[in-house]
């Protein structure tokens, strides 16, 4: 039987009791953008029953939530032009973890003039967001 916490933010999108702008989905793993991104395509990959972080999840689902965050950085390189992608978790709240439930976070990087773009400089609520789910959803 599933494990959820209801208190949890990502076991509630899990459960369809928050809107989320998924690009993945089976019966163990959810990936969707972030709602604060630090680029355009930033991704989140969890489980969708609760473990805390990287150290608390067995290695069966560990190694499923990895391998959906490779194919969505390899849809990120061939779909919308990243050229890097940064793949991190955060393991409790010193080390920056602020939800406190397993999660990888996808990040591509553009070329921006002579920089490597990571933290955005305009607002991403004016982007299509339905139009880069499909695109990333289209090159997995």
């Amino acid at each position: 039987m599933a494990k959820y916490d209801a208190n949890c933010i990502f076991c509630q999108i899990a459960q369809d009791k928050i809107k989320a702008y998924k690009i993945y989905e089976d019966d163990q793993v959810l990936a969707f953008l972030d709602t604060n991104p630090k680029s355009m395509g930033h991704a989140l990959v969890i489980p969708k029953v609760h473990h805390d972080n990287f150290l608390t999840t067995p290695k069966d689902i560990m190694h499923k939530v990895y391998d959906v965050a490779q194919k969505i950085g390899q849809a990120d390189m061939n779909g919308l032009g990243a050229v890097g992608i940064n793949i991190l978790t955060n393991c409790y709240e010193p080390a920056g973890q602020s939800v406190m439930h397993f999660h990888v976070h996808v990040i591509p990087r553009y070329l921006t003039g002579e920089r490597y773009q990571i933290d955005m400089k305009e607002n991403l609520d004016d982007k299509n967001l339905p139009a880069i789910v499909k695109v990333i959803k289209d090159n997995l």
